[in-house]
């Protein structure tokens, strides 16, 4: 079971190629100035199955290179964020997970799911976002991170740091969906797109 705010089908602002994107409910590290504070209640989102997420990744089959799994936080549900990178890697996916916590906190994390998460991730951003460093589009920044403090690992050979995709310019996008308009992609970008939308 895993509690989900929101999921956006097919992306290609959060991470290499064509992503499921898929934000998970909760989080206790509730960065100052964090572009989703709305998720940072755990009882607010909806439950979601195994089944139900994978039947969501197979009406993408072809369509999508990976998933990408934001918040939130998703190491603050390890299992149900286990269940559904273990059906993406059943159907060839790729899987990058953005995290509060660094590589190192997690790596000591006494819970095995947390181990078997790292293990079966191709990438990861880490680190606590920071408003007051925030990190600038390329080429003088680093392409979907949010604050300078924060890295891209490496996880696996599925992708490298030389790879052209991981440093084109950052994006923003607005997607209607289930009669609600969602913005994703680059923080900066999508917090001002996001006021306008308001004021409109």
């Amino acid at each position: 079971m895993l509690r989900v705010a929101t999921i956006i089908d097919e992306t290609e602002a959060e991470g290499p190629g064509r992503r499921l994107a898929l934000w998970v409910q909760g989080c206790t590290i509730q960065c100052p100035g964090c572009c989703n504070p709305e998720m940072f209640r755990p009882d607010r989102g909806t439950v979601m199955t195994a089944d139900e997420l994978g039947a969501r990744l197979d009406r993408m089959h072809g369509q999508i290179e990976g998933i990408s799994v934001l918040g939130g936080e998703p190491f603050e549900q390890p299992a149900g964020v286990l269940a559904l990178v273990h059906a993406a890697r059943q159907r060839g996916l790729t899987v990058m997970v953005y995290s509060g916590y660094t590589l190192a906190e997690l790596r000591a994390r006494p819970e095995p799911e947390v181990g078997e998460l790292l293990a079966a991730i191709d990438l990861l951003v880490d680190g606590r976002y920071d408003r007051n460093h925030p990190e600038p589009p390329p080429p003088l920044g680093r392409r979907w991170i949010g604050s300078t403090n924060q890295t891209v690992h490496y996880l696996s050979a599925a992708y490298t740091p030389d790879d052209p995709q991981m440093h084109t310019a950052n994006t923003v996008e607005v997607h209607w969906q289930d009669g609600k308009l969602l913005i994703n992609g680059w923080p900066a970008g999508a917090a001002a797109l996001a006021k306008l939308t308001r004021r409109s």
